[in-house]
This record gives C-alpha cells, sequence and structure tokens, in this order.
C-alpha cells in the first residue's frame, strides 16, 4: 500500500494510508477536490461514498498500512471482524490506537508471528487457532462503553461448542496439543492449564463449572446443535409476532373422519416419495389389501392412516419432556413397523441428509429435541404451536427414516387437541411446503412456513368429507392431486374449492 509521488492520481487505490513522500502531492490533490481525508493520514479518491462504506470494504488493507507486519489477535481473531463497538485488536510493536468512522484499531505489544500464524491481506497475520484460544483465556477488563479484549469464559466455551459440532472430538484434541506447543513462545504457560481444563470439563474428563447454557447442557448429558435452537428461536420469534389464528373443526361423523383420515395418510405419504394411486390405498387402507410387489410401502401409507383416525391418540400431546418423546418414539413404531430395518422407535445412530442438508448430528438430537421443546412450551396459539412442532421434528430428523410422516402427525395432534382443524398437505402444495422449509432451515426466514401451513390449514376445513367421492371431486376440482412440478408448468395451483349455491 505504499504509494510513489511520481504516480497519478488514476494509480492510486480507493483509500490509502499517506506518507512524508506523499504530503505535498496529497495536499494539492485534496485541496483541488480530488482527494477527501477519512481519518488522521488516511485519504480516498471516492468522493461520493460515506466513509464508514468506503472503510468497511477496505478494512483489512487499511489496518495493514497503520500497521504493518500485524498480527490479528485476541477476540479479533476468533470473531473474524470487528467487534460491536467497532474494536480491531491486533499485536505490534506499535502501539497508537488509530480512531476511524465505526472502526477503532487497538494494537498492544506482544509476541510477533509465530510459525503457525497465518499470512493475512495486507501484510497482516491471523493468529492461528490455538494461538487466538490461548489469548483469550486470558482474563481482560471491559472498556468503558466497549468490549473487552479478550471473549468472556461464556463465548469461549460457545465458541469451543461450535467447533466441537462442526468438526467434531478429534479437532478440539488437535487444537490443544498445538497450544500446549505455543504456550511457552507465548508467555501463556498459565493460560494454557486454564485452556486445557476448560476443554477437559467439555469433554467431561476434568471437574469444573462451566458457564454457557450449551456447555451446562453437555455436562448434563444433553449437548443440543446451537445453529438448530437457533433456527427455532427465529421461528418462536415469528410466531410470536403474527396475529393469532383459529379454525375451530367442525363436528363430523366417524365416516366423515375416515374419509379425512385417508387423504391425511396418502398426501402425507405421497410427499415422501410412497406414491399410490387413489384406488390402490382405499384397498390398502379400507379393504387390507396388501399389494404383495409393495408391501412395505403398504404398511406406510396403512401405519400412518392407523395413527391418524385413531382420535384418543390424536388427542394426545406431551406435557413434559418424557411424554414428548414417549409419544414421538410410539408413532414413529406405529407408521414404520412395516420396515424394521429402519428401527422403528429407535433414534439415528448414523448422521441423515437430504440434499446438501445434514440434519442433526445423532449424539446432539436429545439435546436438541430438549430445548426445541422448552420453546415449544412457550407457544400459546394451537396453529402456531402444531407449526412449531412439526418443525422441530423435520429439522431435527430423530429418526433414520419416516421422520416427515411423524412430524405432521405430531402437528395435527396438537390441532385435533385443540379441537381445531387438522392439516392435509396435497400433493400440488408439496413444492410450497418443501420450499418454505427450506427457506427456513438454510435462510433463517420463517414466514413463508407460517403462511404455507396457514392457507393449507384453511384449504383443507374448506372441503366436505361426507361422501367419499365428492371429496375426490372436490380434491381435483382444486388442482390437489397434481404433481407439483406440472402444475407449476400449467400456471395451476391449489385453490380452494368453489362450493354450490
Amino acid at each position: 500500500m505504499v504509494l510513489m509521488p511520481k504516480l497519478s492520481l488514476s494509480d492510486y487505490p480507493e483509500v490509502f494510508v499517506s506518507n512524508a513522500a506523499l504530503t505535498k502531492t496529497i495536499s494539492r490533490y485534496t485541496k483541488e477536490g480530488k482527494l477527501r481525508k477519512l481519518a488522521s493520514r488516511l485519504y480516498t479518491k471516492n468522493l461520493i461514498d460515506p466513509p464508514e462504506v468506503i472503510i468497511k470494504r477496505n478494512l483489512w488493507m487499511i489496518v495493514g498500512a497503520f500497521f504493518p507486519g500485524a498480527v490479528i489477535s485476541d477476540r479479533t481473531a476468533i470473531e473474524n471482524k470487528p467487534s460491536i463497538d467497532g474494536s480491531v485488536f491486533l499485536v505490534s510493536p506499535q502501539k497508537n490506537t488509530i480512531k476511524l468512522p465505526e472502526v477503532t484499531i487497538r494494537p498492544r505489544k506482544g509476541a510477533p508471528p509465530l510459525q503457525n500464524d497465518r499470512p493475512f491481506v495486507g501484510g497482516l497475520f491471523l493468529s492461528s487457532p490455538e494461538r487466538a484460544f490461548l489469548e483469550n483465556i486470558k482474563v481482560s477488563r471491559v472498556r468503558s462503553k466497549g468490549v473487552s479484549r479478550t471473549l468472556s469464559r461464556k463465548e469461549l466455551e460457545e465458541k469451543l461448542e461450535e467447533l466441537l459440532q462442526s468438526r467434531g472430538v478429534d479437532a478440539l484434541n488437535a487444537l490443544r496439543d498445538n497450544a500446549k506447543k505455543i504456550a511457552s513462545s507465548l508467555n501463556l504457560v498459565k493460560e494454557y492449564k486454564s485452556f486445557d481444563k476448560l476443554v477437559g470439563c467439555l469433554f467431561g474428563t476434568k471437574s469444573g463449572a462451566l458457564e454457557s447454557k450449551c456447555g451446562l447442557a453437555r455436562q448434563s448429558g444433553f449437548s443440543y446443535d446451537t445453529k438448530r435452537l437457533h433456527l427455532f428461536s427465529v421461528l418462536r420469534d415469528a410466531l410470536g409476532s403474527t396475529s393469532p389464528v383459529s379454525r375451530i373443526s367442525p363436528i363430523v361423523s366417524p365416516h366423515e373422519l375416515m374419509n379425512l383420515s385417508f387423504f391425511e395418510a396418502y398426501f402425507s405419504n405421497f410427499i415422501e416419495g410412497t406414491k399410490f394411486e387413489i384406488q390402490e390405498a382405499v384397498d390398502i387402507i379400507f379393504k387390507s389389501k396388501i399389494p404383495p410387489h409393495r408391501p412395505e410401502d403398504a404398511h406406510d401409507i396403512f401405519g400412518t392412516f392407523k395413527v391418524v383416525s385413531n382420535m384418543q391418540e390424536m388427542r394426545r400431546i406431551p406435557q413434559h419432556f418424557d411424554e414428548f418423546l414417549s409419544l414421538l418414539k410410539s408413532r414413529h413404531v406405529s407408521v414404520m413397523e412395516g420396515r424394521p430395518d429402519k428401527l422403528p422407535g429407535e433414534f439415528k445412530t448414523i448422521p441423515n441428509q437430504v440434499g446438501t442438508t445434514v440434519f442433526v448430528s445423532p449424539d446432539l438430537v436429545l439435546g436438541t429435541l430438549k430445548q426445541g421443546f422448552d420453546l415449544y412450551q412457550s407457544i400459546d396459539c394451537p396453529l402456531y404451536r402444531a407449526v412449531f412442532m412439526m418443525f422441530l421434528i423435520a429439522e431435527v430428523h430423530p429418526f433414520m427414516d419416516g421422520n416427515g410422516r411423524v412430524a405432521r402427525i405430531m402437528m395435527n395432534a396438537e390441532l385435533i387437541s385443540a379441537s381445531e382443524q387438522r392439516i392435509i398437505i396435497p400433493t400440488v402444495y408439496r413444492n410450497n411446503y418443501l420450499s418454505a422449509l427450506r427457506a427456513l432451515s438454510l435462510n433463517k426466514i420463517a414466514e413463508p412456513l407460517i403462511r404455507v401451513l396457514d392457507f393449507a390449514q384453511k384449504y383443507t376445513v374448506s372441503l366436505d368429507y361426507k361422501d367419499f367421492d365428492v371429496a375426490c371431486a372436490l380434491l381435483e376440482q382444486t388442482h390437489a392431486f397434481l404433481d407439483p412440478n406440472e402444475a407449476e408448468e400449467r400456471g395451476l395451483r391449489l385453490k380452494l374449492p368453489t362450493m354450490p349455491p
């Protein structure tokens, strides 16, 4: 970033730090209105954008120009960005604090770059992970109107938990081993002992009090997926800010209930790729006819129907976590008992995924369900409790197979127990439903899922289930049976039925 006086203005970078050789040239360009000053010795040829915007996109080049060869350290080395008060912490022989618009560069003395510290932009070095954690284990005071130079114990535990969940036990052990090797070079032997004990407490091999929620959960045997808990909080908050909706289920005869339950089971299995023609499904459910070439698929749909048609079962909702687990597992057994290889009623022991989405790790299933269940209990509106319950199970994916069907059974149990209309998700609506799940799972956007299930409930209550053939005709009229991709090509979508006057 060193500039020679002979360069023309077009050769200057967007922002740069002046030096003695450039003083006259910069002064002239500034007087001519071709440069503007952003801070002491810091200039830009960008005359339009706000100073803080220019500094943000050139931050590390600016830091390197002021402090060549410095090591990005302390909390900045772990957070990889300026702190909430704009502080950037460094180790450098230069000790003067530099204040810029919305950013303050705060150097301190310390060990120069070590072998494992990584070269970074602008001639800077980024602390190795082991150096970063050792330096952060050292307690520092919170500055007035600002953050402390190092992370708190609670924050450190959370960062180590993230490492454990993303890279596993071996990675954390390697981090501890590498920290031991450099502790003397950094004069942080005492800090290494504290770090070693902290890691041991997380592993359960050493005794000691932990401070973070995730650390305490790990000590109690209920480690959870922190990213998923954040998703659950996003959904809970979105539901809390949405006006409550109530659609009381009309009183139906046992015959109507059987028809509605049929369509719920039929469509729920169709979503998961278990596809039957309507008449085939009728023969399986109402005539107990098992097709010899697809006995497992037939049992999937029949097992689902057996649960959702049992009103005594579907009025049961969990009052505490153990009851939640019991309901979840028993309903999974009913749906999947025709597939003993899928371990009905047992939580997964190997990771599972759909496409690029990897679900909650087996060792975190129990704790993640527990954290989610605690949030579920804070929701009052039955529809929104149902939405949350369905997403909780779908996102954790606690079983080897059958997760979607069980998630929707648990969702509808919430509604039926409150005498509200259950939800069916027709074939044509499958893409809407799955896209809404992905919007929350991948992008933390909860509103589409709330809208999709709200409309699905509105649609379900609008149908007449007294006569099976009439119900089929209404489903056809509203495009319910259409393949979603074909419907999209034809410009068709799920619509509310047009009832005769």
